[in-house]
């Protein structure tokens, strides 16, 4: 089983950038998709972007190029890094890191997602 952590939550301005790092204990090659996934306040829980183990990235519709994911492995551990930049108040929420070893389903779909961290808060102000 993997374990994930979640850090780099902050308070921002519009328009400023952040970089969110996901510690992922316990990966190997199985764990196919590593996501990141947002929840806003009164909102549901959205797909933010997802990055397969083969190379591939998908990304939910509203980050229009703006935010980035990438993995680096150093010391035999994985990490999962979510750049964003450009943010907006709309962008305020908790993000989780999430991961699976196969699809049923969207790859963007939280359902899809058994093994989650307890999220970071992001907070955009104007």
């Amino acid at each position: 089983q993997v374990r994930l952590v979640e850090t780099g939550g902050a308070e921002v301005q519009a328009g400023g950038s952040l970089k969110l790092a996901c510690v992922v204990s316990g990966y190997n090659f199985n764990w196919r998709y590593l996501a990141w996934f947002r929840q806003g306040p009164g909102k549901e829980r959205e797909g933010v972007a997802v990055s397969w183990n083969n190379g591939a990235k998908t990304y939910g519709s509203f980050v229009k190029g703006r935010f980035i994911i990438s993995q680096e492995i150093a010391n035999a551990e994985m990490t999962v890094n979510l750049q964003m930049n450009n943010l907006a108040t709309e962008d305020t929420a908790i993000y989780y890191c999430a991961a699976t070893r196969r699809l049923e389903g969207w790859v963007i779909d939280p359902s899809q997602y058994a093994t989650w961290g307890q999220g970071t808060q992001v907070t955009v102000s104007s």
